[in-house]
């Protein structure tokens, strides 16, 4: 059980890490976190669903197996904006910019194959 709060919480580091840098996402070890914490630490995991900024995701992964429109479209714009400019601005290496160039079309990929799960407004009844 130790193990699983260990790999929790270095899951969460990656997350966060990912939070700020633009060709590593952050849902997904987020998701990992969480599973770990639910195998290790209920109070733990319960803390992450309480996030007002992780626990949505984490609440809408396990209740639809999908994420935000919002989150997705925060995900593909850091993306291409910021790992875009990395790949064309910064790295001077022909073979870094192809590796950030796969990284990136690798990455959206996999934010575009997750289901989209959007909220539907409720009507206000006058």
């Amino acid at each position: 059980m130790w193990l699983y709060r260990i790999i929790g919480f270095f899951f969460i580091g990656i997350a966060f890490i990912g939070a700020i840098l633009p060709l590593l996402p952050t849902t997904p070890f987020l998701l990992l976190a969480a599973g770990c914490f639910a195998k290790s630490s209920p109070r733990f995991h319960q803390m992450l669903l309480e996030n007002a900024l992780f626990g949505p995701i984490i609440k809408n992964w396990h209740e639809h197996r999908a994420i935000s429109l919002r989150t997705k479209i925060i995900a593909i714009s850091s993306l291409v904006f910021l790992g875009g400019y990395s790949v064309v601005f910064v790295i001077e290496n022909t073979t870094l910019k192809v590796i950030g160039l796969l990284a990136i079309t690798v990455g959206l990929l996999s934010i575009i194959r997750i289901k989209t799960h959007c909220i539907q407004p409720t009507s206000v009844e006058e």
